[in-house]
């Protein structure tokens, strides 16, 4: 809000108030008075009576326009309350004081001594007040059915005149009923804790309108405007900027052709224990569970069900040295494997011709899917998207390098899912998953993106396989939309088939 500088509140109390009511304490309230010329004084306000006190503090303030080029005088009358009429006449008069308002904001806070009139101070009793400000915010209201109807609230700023609120986004039917030119109220108004806030101003527009930035509207306060011939407003607020943004779905993506390409990495270190073991990873692998769960969704997305699959961990022959990134059907050149089906079976074959070892690097198969996430992103194009399952037992050695890997895949189009399997101490896979806050590299350089979800496989041993299915693959929407929102792409949309030549058209 611009030029709202002349808008104050003023926070009252006194102290020692002379007593008037006899057995108790008087019940004081605030009158506040304008000098208007010609020797007549016109009421800005008054505060709540507070019951039976001589040291009030009014939580009710009083607000009035601040204007440095003219002396505003004003006169604070306290008086003791015993009725419910508005007339003050009939009420103690308990002291009063002058001064102007140029001298409540040069020093921001005044306290004056009451005097019950010219030279005759009212006991011991003062008044001080402080100059406050307002705590706004702002209110945007379309108007449909012959009603107002609350489309967005902004948050408060507290005690600020010159407010810069944050920019917000509001679905276009919620806001405008998605015609531009329906008429919005837009109020603003200072907050109070006891939900009675205060109308500051009121202006009328259409989203058409905010659209025309940089934009100026002036907030008026109707009963301020019937009141005072000079009125000419409240503040006015300023739209720097208004867009229309079309925010795509993951359903908008997926028939606009997405790819969905699933790759498996598979735990084999000695940490996993013996595969004869129900403890052991491997024990459970054969049968298929693991991956028939999450495999199953997310073929359906993968035009032709060929996913690459891969081991880390072992000793593989025939010179058996340790790799973290070696394909499950041995063949470097083509590690895809045919369907989910096709995963298993060579998991199978492969679990009986390697040596279980270590350590635990999840950083080598990060990097190779990431590789294929940064041809996907040079397409600059929303047709792909790729999705690590890694299966481990949690026990994972290279930290940092995961760490860093995450961090730099996060700027691509893909996802990291970590089932671990057994009952391993899973805190550094707990803290891959930025669920808590951005996940940072040793750099410090912060991730674009949460892209890693994390699932302890034990809570769902005994459940059904679709429960671990909806779990692991709940996040993977939202995290493919953020990521192809943040670049900008639409939708992909590929070219239709060129037409046939009249020569290739069939005969009849």
């Amino acid at each position: 809000m611009a030029h709202c500088v002349t808008l104050v509140q003023l926070s009252i109390s006194c102290d020692h108030l002379i007593d008037k009511d006899i057995g108790s304490k008087s019940d004081p309230l605030c009158v506040l008075l304008q000098d208007v010329g010609g020797g007549s004084w016109a009421e800005l306000g008054r505060t709540e009576r507070v019951r039976n006190c001589s040291s009030p503090e009014f939580s009710k303030t009083l607000q009035l326009e601040y204007h440095f080029e003219t002396v505003q005088k004003l006169r604070f009358g306290i008086y003791d309350i015993d009725n419910k009429t508005p007339e003050l006449g009939d009420d103690d008069f308990l002291g009063g004081a002058e001064c102007s308002l140029g001298q409540i904001v040069s020093s921001q806070i005044i306290t004056l001594p009451l005097m019950l009139k010219p030279g005759k101070p009212a006991g011991r009793g003062t008044i001080t007040d402080f100059l406050g400000k307002s705590d706004p915010f702002l209110e945007f209201f379309r108007q449909g059915d012959g009603k107002w109807h609350l489309a967005y609230r902004s948050e408060v700023i507290k005690n600020n005149l010159n407010p810069t609120w944050k920019r917000f986004s509001v679905p276009l039917q919620h806001f405008c009923g998605g015609d531009p030119s329906t008429p919005i109220q837009v109020r603003c108004s200072d907050y109070d804790s006891d939900g009675s806030h205060d109308l500051i101003g009121t202006f009328y527009t259409s989203l058409a309108q905010l659209q025309a930035v940089p934009a100026e509207f002036e907030c008026i306060h109707p009963e301020k405007q019937q009141k005072k011939k000079s009125y000419k407003n409240s503040g006015t607020v300023c739209v720097k900027i208004c867009q229309v943004e079309t925010q795509y779905s993951f359903l908008d993506y997926v028939m606009g052709g997405c790819q969905i390409n699933f790759t498996v990495g598979i735990d084999f270190t000695g940490s996993n224990g013996d595969p004869s073991s129900p403890e052991s990873l491997h024990y459970l692998s054969p049968t298929g569970v693991n991956l028939w769960s999450v495999g199953s969704v997310i073929q359906d997305y993968d035009s032709d069900k060929l996913f690459p699959a891969f081991g880390f961990g072992a000793q593989v022959p025939p010179d058996w040295q340790v790799s973290h990134e070696f394909a499950l059907n041995f063949n470097p050149r083509n590690p895809s494997c045919p369907g989910i089906q096709g995963i298993v079976d060579a998991y199978r074959q492969a679990l009986p011709q390697v040596r279980l070892y270590g350590p635990t690097n999840f950083a080598p198969i990060i990097n190779h899917v990431a590789r294929l996430a940064t041809q996907a992103a040079h397409q600059r194009t929303a047709s792909q998207y790729l999705v690590l399952l890694l299966l481990t037992d949690g026990a994972v050695t290279d930290v940092e390098a995961t760490r860093e890997a995450v961090v730099r895949a996060s700027y691509l189009p893909m996802s990291v899912i970590i089932v671990g399997v057994g009952g391993a101490d899973f805190e550094a896979m707990e803290q891959l998953d930025a669920d808590g806050g951005p996940l940072r590299a040793r750099s410090g350089e912060a991730a674009a993106r949460d892209i890693v979800q994390f699932v302890p496989y034990r809570r769902f041993q005994n459940a059904p396989r679709e429960t671990l299915a909806q779990t692991v693959l709940a996040e993977v929407p939202t995290q493919l939309v953020s990521y192809f929102k943040a670049q900008g792409w639409a939708p992909f949309k590929p070219l239709p088939p060129p037409a046939k030549s009249p020569a290739q058209a069939p005969q009849a």
